[in-house]
């Protein structure tokens, strides 16, 4: 390999969702609608769960938590996706992508986890009731979203720096609308194989403990409300939970379609498409799924609202 062929780019090009002019504007109008809803629901949720008292418990600490990762998440992708329908050529250099990747990675690793814990606070609050607030004690609540931080942030320095201190050859352009592992390995031209296994088996790793951890947790809960002779008291522990297991459904759905397609019917654009749907439209679902059915939530909109506008003179 000549060495003409090694040296590092200077920026690559992103192509972004689609190549379509005709699509480009209603796409843009699109995506701008769907970044500012993401914004406003997560942001709202993570201020009503910080000011009002009723939702300082460990629930909501953990959905602040899950709309901060929604809301970085987006962040990290959508404004500079929304250029890529403005411009004619899409740049994003060098350090750019590599930062991009990292908190990509850093985010959706971090999703993983906070909706396991989110599932074992619903088992400790059906199956302990009595023992809850000794069990999810603040500090405990805090290891249980720290941890995963700590743990995603490892892992996303590692792939980071191990894919971007490797050499990259021929053209600089990325087929995606934003700097992700995947599209980027085929760009190298050093050997890649120890990056694609360590990718392969965290990301199996990190789907299936996560998934195991919510799938005994909902199993003893329904094991639980199974027992319960109340008819109120199934209703009850069936709407705690009803929020978090639509949002668990529609994230590993959209990742499992993704990961379990036959080779023949794998494609970057479908990679495309269900990539659009896990990190920028179930960010702006999330905070409308526990918003919208969830009288704790109204009710303490209406009283910050409500002290907001008594305090007006």
């Amino acid at each position: 390999m000549g060495l003409k062929n090694l040296t590092t780019p200077a920026e690559f090009i992103l192509l972004g969702v689609t190549r379509q002019q005709e699509l480009q504007l209603p796409l843009f109008g699109l995506f701008l609608f769907i970044y500012l809803v993401t914004v406003v629901g997560n942001l709202g949720m993570i201020v009503l769960t910080q000011v009002d008292p009723h939702l300082q418990t460990p629930m909501y600490f953990f959905i602040k938590h899950l709309a901060f990762i929604d809301l970085g998440n987006s962040t990290v992708i959508c404004p500079k996706m929304l250029v890529n329908f403005v411009v004619d050529t899409n740049i994003i250099s060098y350090y750019a992508c590599a930062m991009q990747l990292a908190f990509f990675l850093m985010f959706i690793i971090s999703e993983f986890f906070i909706l396991s814990t989110m599932a074992y606070d619903r088992y400790v609050a059906i199956c302990n009731p009595l023992l809850y607030n000794v069990i999810m004690s603040p500090r405990r609540c805090h290891l249980l979203v720290g941890i995963p931080y700590f743990y995603s942030t490892f892992q996303a320095l590692l792939f980071t720096i191990k894919i971007f201190m490797l050499h990259f050859c021929g053209p600089n352009i990325i087929n995606h609308f934003y700097c992700d592992d995947v599209p980027l390995l085929p760009m190298l031209c050093s050997d890649s194989q120890e990056i694609e296994l360590l990718i392969i088996l965290f990301s199996a790793l990190n789907l299936i403990s996560s998934l195991l951890v919510i799938l005994l947790s909902y199993t003893l809960i329904l094991l639980a409300i199974c027992r319960m002779h109340s008819a109120e008291g199934r209703k009850k522990a069936f709407s705690t939970c009803g929020s978090h297991l639509t949002v668990v459904m529609v994230f590993y759905g959209s990742l499992l379609f993704m990961y379990l397609q036959p080779k023949s019917a794998h494609s970057f654009e479908t990679d495309k498409m269900a990539s659009v749907f896990y990190t920028l439209v179930i960010p702006m679902l999330n905070p409308l799924i526990y918003s919208v059915r969830n009288k704790q939530v109204k009710n303490a909109f209406h009283r910050v609202f409500k002290n907001q506008y008594n305090l007006c003179p």
